[in-house]
């Protein structure tokens, strides 16, 4: 596993050219979005097989839900935006531990993409 900051940086580069397969996370928003093409397209460019978890998911249909649908990008998890999350995440706590239902989603993350490389 190589985690790498956001964005389209020389670091995320050399992330992606290392991988077998790349998890980007996106979020909702529209400056999510404009992030996360630049990042899906260097993905596409080096060829490397992809799937996405959306960050602070909402319930509604999101422009990154939709741009992931038209570019047939897999949606591996979607982590529901939750004030109690962000501060979990504040007090460095691993909120796979602290939360029954999101430790289930990160379970569920990991079966999927065990199931979607192939090395």
């Amino acid at each position: 596993v190589i985690d790498c900051p956001p964005g389209s940086a020389c670091s995320v580069m050399e992330s992606i050219e290392e991988a077998d397969y790349c998890i980007l996370v996106g979020e909702p928003t529209i400056f999510g979005l404009h992030n996360f093409e630049m990042v899906h397209e260097l993905v596409s460019l080096m060829k490397k097989p992809c799937g996405v978890v959306i960050n602070k998911a909402l319930e509604e249909e999101s422009v990154l839900d939709r741009y992931c649908k038209e570019q047939k990008i897999k949606v591996l998890a979607r982590i529901p935006y939750d004030r109690k999350t962000a501060e979990m995440g504040a007090k460095a706590k691993i909120v796979s531990q602290e939360d029954e239902k999101l430790s289930g989603v990160f379970r569920e993350l990991l079966d999927r993409i065990s199931r979607e490389v192939v090395l």
